[in-house]
């Protein structure tokens, strides 16, 4: 069989019409944006059609909408943003401990700065303790950060119950990164009291480089580059006009009923038979129906993940360890570690993360490659 990519919570594959957008763009919408002429003004068209599709898909105002270069700068900027601009108003500020790297380090940070940081633990399926949220929240707090989905387990955060706990609290904002989520769930941030919501084009079949960030318009947070107006200051520099384009053709293209039916069907047809036919087999955080459709988690008892990786690789299946960003280090998923894994079944785990381009014939032959591969490691590790 052809090439099967079962890492898309890692990045996607570009839709072909994304593809072509950007190419256009490229060579015939090149003109500068900011630019008074006929070529600027085709430019600036274009990021405002490409604003428009984020803002219907969030059911938010187009004016909400200001483009970064990816998850990890929405993030950065409004975590930073936030703070600084209510640094006056409390030193407190909460997220949870399976976090993305591109939120929790900036925690790490600010609280080595000396804000009062608070880290929510979770359950064995990844989510938080809304009670221990709300013993946490007080006066002094200022930000609440969540993920929408976990990047490595497919978690679902109960963003609606966390919104409604910090309703009360009027100098606070409820920051969402929603990279996992964006396209696949429905997170209308306006109806869940969310302030700040993050997403990334990369993950729903568009262009890597491009991102955006959701900041309510009441909502006053600080710019973290300085430069002229574009964005209209919160985010300045020249726009990066084919990835906008790209990234509202993704979202133009996407689905997300289709998606979410289709892709829960592989989901469960891949976890059971996983769990049904290969023995030492284990599904690591939420239930098949508790977590997100697109990503699954499961341990391999007695086979080091990596090995597997690789060995997979070999027959043009692509999976990973867990997130990208992560998956180089030598240092075991503290995401499974704070859900109670064992350290030896970290160290077997597989992220199975699917896509719209997922099929059924893809998902059977893989576990089949799976089951064979599995065979003969263990045979090799027991010689």
């Amino acid at each position: 069989m052809e090439e099967i990519y079962l890492d898309n919570a890692a990045t996607t594959k570009p839709y072909p019409a994304v593809v072509t957008k950007i190419k256009d763009a490229l060579t015939e919408a090149y003109g500068n944006p900011s630019s008074l002429h006929g070529k600027g003004l085709e430019a600036e068209k274009l990021i405002k059609a490409a604003r428009k599709e984020i803002a219907d898909q969030l059911k938010v105002k187009t004016d909400e909408i200001y483009f970064t270069s990816g998850g990890t700068e929405a993030n950065n900027l409004a975590i930073k943003g936030a703070v600084n601009a209510l640094h006056r108003s409390g030193n407190r500020i909460i997220t949870s401990s399976i976090e993305h790297p591109s939120v929790l380090n900036i925690f790490k940070r600010l609280e080595k700065q000396g804000y009062d940081v608070k880290y929510l633990s979770v359950d064995q399926t990844g989510v938080i303790d809304l009670d221990q949220l709300e013993e946490y929240l007080t006066n002094e707090t200022i930000l609440v950060s969540i993920m929408g989905v976990n990047n490595e387990l497919g978690s679902i955060q109960p963003l609606a119950k966390i919104g409604r706990l910090l309703a009360p609290y009027d100098k606070l904002y409820f920051h969402v990164d929603g990279v996992q989520a964006f396209t696949k769930l429905d997170i209308f941030p306006a109806k869940l009291g969310i302030d700040l919501y993050s997403v990334s084009a990369h993950k729903i079949h568009g262009p890597k480089g491009v991102g955006a960030l959701y900041i309510k318009d009441s909502t006053r947070i600080d710019n973290l580059i300085s430069g002229s107006k574009q964005e209209s200051g919160i985010r300045p520099g020249t726009e990066n006009v084919p990835g906008i384009v790209g990234f509202g053709e993704a979202v133009k293209e996407v689905n997300r009923e289709d998606f979410t039916a289709t892709i829960f069907r592989l989901k469960k047809l891949l976890v059971n038979r996983i769990l049904d036919e290969i023995e030492g087999s284990t599904l690591n955080g939420p239930t098949i129906e508790q977590g997100a459709s697109h990503i699954v988690n499961i341990s391999f008892a007695g086979i080091k993940g990596e090995i597997l990786v690789h060995s997979l690789e070999r027959d043009n299946i692509y999976v990973s360890t867990g997130a990208a960003c992560s998956s180089r280090l030598a240092t075991p998923s503290y995401v499974l570690e704070e859900i109670g894994v064992a350290s030896d079944l970290i160290e077997g785990a597989i992220r199975f993360s699917l896509s719209s381009q997922t099929t059924k014939q893809e998902i059977n032959y893989t576990v089949n490659r799976l089951k064979e591969h599995i065979t003969t490691l263990k045979e090799i590790i027991q010689r």
